[in-house]
């Protein structure tokens, strides 16, 4: 059970209530009152979402291998859980499985409830779960932006259609910043395993285009991060205090000198990747804050 639960990978689920935070704010900024038992709906249901991405990917590495050959980082290479103990890969497959169940489940309720504008980023999303491990990881284009739609799109505009919101400049804005920034998180975490990613056939973008051109796209992901946030609050999208969303961006700016210097190697002094980390958690949920004030 212990390795079954470790495949969640717990400390980086913090990703996913920030995520859902800031499309509750979205939604209060269109007027609406979300009510308590849609809130942990959709909490639960994006807590499983994530859980389940974790689990299989954690079972398909270990089956293919890579789990084995990956020098792990705090940040990179995978939990450890079934290298360790064997045994549990049912288990965890399971675990991933129900997940993702529970997941589709709640999705289901709320479209059943009418709303239909989750449909086309829910079945979007479950798709990104089931693929991303042996398929998406092939394609470099679809590995850069897939996590960025799963956590940005996907769970923050997700949240919005769930509580009854719709389109909306203020909503698309807000969820293109997890959409970047999530973008690079899993960008920057590829780097320490380019070698042993090659040799289980999987093709992302730092090993198709190189480390070189990977921190390039790390350096615009940054830069439409900080253009979306302005352009929120010059468009009154935004409130004013949402420019302290600014602040953590410059932990990118850290992570982006480390990757420049370290390249492949930047796991060995992991507090560039904790940099890239932090800011990705920070910069969304100040944003989140400021649209709550408002």
């Amino acid at each position: 059970m212990h390795s079954i639960l470790q495949s969640a990978r717990g400390p980086f689920l913090i990703l996913t209530p920030i995520c859902v935070l800031l499309g509750v704010a979205a939604a209060l900024m269109q007027g609406i009152t979300p009510d308590g038992v849609s809130l942990a709906l959709i909490m639960l249901g994006a807590l499983a979402a994530h859980i389940s991405v974790n689990a299989l990917n954690e079972y398909l590495d270990f089956r293919s291998g890579l789990d084995l050959t990956t020098e792990r980082t705090p940040f990179s290479g995978g939990s450890g859980a079934l290298p360790a103990n064997p045994a549990a890969a049912q288990g965890v497959l399971a675990f991933g499985v129900a997940t993702l169940l529970l997941c589709a489940g709640i999705g289901l309720w709320f479209l059943w409830q009418g709303m239909t504008g989750l449909l086309p980023l829910g079945l979007a999303g479950l798709i990104i779960i089931v693929t991303y491990t042996r398929q998406i990881n092939r394609s470099p284009w679809l590995c850069l932006i897939a996590p960025g739609f799963g956590f940005g799109l996907a769970m923050v505009a997700g949240t919005a259609y769930a509580l009854g919101g719709g389109d909306s400049l203020t909503l698309w804005l807000a969820a293109l910043v997890p959409f970047f920034l999530v973008n690079n998180l899993l960008l920057l975490n590829q780097y320490p395993d380019i070698d042993a990613d090659k040799r289980v056939g999987r093709n992302h973008f730092p090993i198709a285009y190189g480390v070189a051109r990977s921190t390039q796209a790390y350096l615009l992901f940054v830069l439409a991060t900080a253009a979306v946030i302005v352009a929120g609050v010059v468009s009154a999208q935004f409130p004013l205090w949402s420019l302290l969303a600014l602040l953590p961006l410059l932990l990118n700016l850290v992570a982006y000198k480390g990757a420049r210097t370290l390249g492949q190697d930047i796991g060995q002094q992991p507090q560039f990747m904790a940099a890239n980390v932090v800011s990705s958690l920070l910069t969304p949920a100040v944003l989140a804050g400021s649209l709550f004030l408002a």
